[in-house]
């Protein structure tokens, strides 16, 4: 195989495995009132499909970086796929047992695959940083719109219901696996005669800021993921049209995920870029506390470039604050355990509040507290240092 032809089957496998890992978390949200209906389950129990998930992906990131540096960022990632598409299968074979075991297998293989792609960017290619990161991000946030847009049409439409509809996103975790075995089979990169351990990100406070803004975007991005639907059918909407006011949502965040990497490459310091997000989001949340069509059209679209925005911004963060892979690849995985067991409590504690005070604008409060944290963290973060 020449270089070229192996590089484009490179690219091509990103791509691929970019695009599933959103897929099973995004397919959950327009699902959870049949879920919750065929299963017999409160809206905290529902909720909590997406903490679990939050809370492997916490757990998972502390491995993540010894299991790359063991087998291969190459490697693990195949396995990482591999358990996400045996979770995405098994949650959809039994009762709620088995949904809740097999959707811990769903973050599981994410939090691998996710924690290493970073990592594997800057040691594979280093040129394409910008870019790759664009792609990541992007096949996230473009895949994940199409899972919410077409969950309850594939349950309710094609007559699978919800087990068949999440079930049917193994068929491209399945063909990302075979685009992506020759990465599985290629050796780990030699190592040089200096043995490079990485710094001690726990005890970096730029870390840490990186991290709790990472946090504050997951938080903000699962809340939303799970429980919008459930909000916009309460407002009046019908389930298919609050799914796809989802798939909206998350598809306009493909302007803010795209484009947000190669200007964030061009600045010395991007804190001014995360004020402006900070902005959009105070002003989309604050337009969700209107029923009207057009308002909610309006805030999905600012939410949703902001959305899109945030999480590339996160993600080209953890590249621009390290000097070299090892920390790198720590940075990512401290940022996706702290981080996303602060995002863990974003679905359950609404959840539980909503069972207990029936009212959704607590959601927009949230939300919009949340917004305070995200630019209070991003600040810090954002200024040009390095850990």
């Amino acid at each position: 195989m020449s270089k070229a032809t192996s590089r484009t089957l490179l690219i091509f496998g990103i791509v691929l495995i970019s695009i599933n890992l959103r897929t099973s978390i995004a397919s959950v949200g327009p699902l959870i009132p049949f879920i919750r209906e065929d299963l017999g389950i409160s809206n905290g129990l529902a909720g909590s499909l997406t903490t679990l998930t939050l809370f492997t992906f916490a757990l998972f990131s502390l491995f993540s970086p010894g299991i790359g540096k063991r087998i291969g960022n190459g490697r693990s990632i195949f396995l990482g796929i591999s358990i996400l598409a045996i979770g995405v299968v098994l949650r959809v074979l039994g009762g709620v047992e088995l949904l809740f075991f097999g959707t811990a297998l769903t973050g599981i293989g994410i939090v691998i695959a996710n924690v290493l792609m970073i990592p594997f960017f800057k040691a594979h290619l280093p040129e394409k940083l910008g870019l790759l990161t664009a792609i990541l991000s992007t096949g996230m946030s473009l895949f994940a719109a199409i899972a919410s847009g077409v969950s309850v049409p594939l349950a309710v439409d094609s007559g699978w219901g919800w087990r068949g509809s999440l079930a049917s996103w193994v068929l491209l975790m399945l063909i990302a696996l075979a685009v992506w075995f020759p990465q599985a089979k290629a050796k780990p990169l030699p190592k040089s005669g200096i043995e490079i351990t990485g710094k001690n990100v726990w005890k970096s406070k730029l870390a840490w800021q990186v991290t709790l803004f990472m946090g504050a975007q997951s938080v903000m991005y699962f809340t939303m993921v799970t429980w919008l639907p459930d909000m916009l059918i309460s407002k009046g909407m019908t389930p298919v049209r609050a799914g796809l006011a989802l798939s909206y949502m998350q598809l306009i965040s493909l302007i803010g995920t795209f484009f947000a990497p190669g200007l964030l490459m061009k600045l010395r310091q991007q804190q001014g870029v995360i004020l402006g997000v900070s902005i959009g989001y105070l002003l989309g949340y604050s337009l969700l506390f209107w029923n009207e069509p057009w308002i909610i059209f309006t805030s999905m679209t600012i939410i949703g470039i902001g959305s899109g925005a945030s999480l590339s911004i996160a993600y080209t963060l953890i590249s621009l604050r390290t000097i070299e892979d090892q920390t790198t690849s720590r940075l990512s995985g401290m940022v996706q355990s702290a981080g996303y067991i602060l995002a863990a409590l974003g679905p359950l504690l609404f959840g539980v509040s909503l069972d207990l005070v029936g009212n959704w604008d607590f959601l927009n409060w949230f939300l919009l507290v949340m917004t305070i944290q995200f630019l209070i963290f991003g600040w810090g973060a954002g200024k040009d240092q390095k850990i």
